[in-house]
């Protein structure tokens, strides 16, 4: 396996190496990234993941400073899953100029949802990711629905600017208890830990409504975020979705989405669960 740190040496590599599967990653890797590395495997003859925590998706205050950094441990691990390329490049590598001038600007979407409460975050997503299918040129790349509101917008982002890859999504990996895996986990206590699954069986709770035939969705939602912040939670959203579009919900719709946001002390935690009617 190689660790690349620079542009030129990685598109010197990628000239001769036939079909590529991606993984963009911010490091710190757990399973649920591991799992998206096993189903690039499948799908080309080399998997290159990228290791770089990227400062355009932070807001102001949140967790970039502290954000773990970990490129030995999971360069060991990414070995053990017969990955071909570590791509992890250094901030000036990947963005040459003091500012980054151009942007990829995301539609509406990029302002509902997660983006209501962190401004400019799906534009910094929107930038990292088009960088780096330019830099990488995968023929095929793995996201995992768990940030589903991304994914969403990066299935735009190739649409909308051509980009000729295929994107595969990877379903949620979770804890026993049901707790969606995340990064940001190891931020929770032992106390918050405990708690943390009530996000996870709140949607559940709203999935069975609703494909028991319960179309209320507000009212399944204001019942979700109110014993979310009985039990102590900080809610940002509770939300029923078209599950293509992202759009609002309405009656009628087959393939939905509840999809949640909430602060358990610091730790930003988010999920979500699909239903098809």
């Amino acid at each position: 396996m190689k660790i690349i740190h620079t542009i030129k040496e990685l598109r010197e590599w990628r000239k001769t190496a036939g079909r590529v599967a991606f993984v963009p990653t911010m490091g710190n890797l757990h399973e649920g990234h591991l799992a998206l590395v096993r189903e690039a495997r499948k799908r080309a003859d080399h998997v290159v993941v990228s290791i770089f925590v990227n400062r355009l998706q932070f807001g102001q205050g949140e967790d970039f400073d502290k954000y773990p950094r970990t490129l030995q441990q999971d360069a060991d691990k990414l070995k053990n899953e017969g990955v071909a390329v570590v791509f992890a490049p250094d901030e000036k590598e990947l963005y040459p100029n003091v500012e980054q001038r151009y942007n990829v600007e995301p539609p509406h979407l990029q302002n509902e949802l997660c983006g209501k409460f962190r401004p400019g975050h799906f534009r910094g997503v929107a930038t990292v990711v088009c960088k780096l299918f330019n830099i990488v040129e995968p023929d095929a790349a793995c996201f995992g629905k768990k940030d589903y509101q991304q994914l969403a917008i990066i299935k735009g982002l190739v649409e909308d600017l051509n980009i000729n890859v295929e994107i595969v999504p990877v379903d949620t990996g979770r804890a026993s208890d049901g707790l969606a895996l995340s990064s940001r986990n190891q931020y929770l206590n032992e106390q918050e830990r405990a708690e943390a699954p009530r996000l996870y069986r709140e949607l559940c709770t709203i999935a069975e409504a609703v494909r028991n035939g319960n179309l209320a969705y507000a009212e399944l939602e204001n019942a979700a975020i109110q014993h979310l912040t009985d039990a102590g939670w900080s809610v940002d959203y509770v939300e029923v979705r078209h599950a293509g579009s992202l759009e609002v919900a309405h009656a009628g719709d087959k393939n939905l989405v509840v999809l949640a946001a909430a602060r358990l002390g610091s730790t930003r935690l988010i999920d979500n669960i699909e239903m098809h009617l």
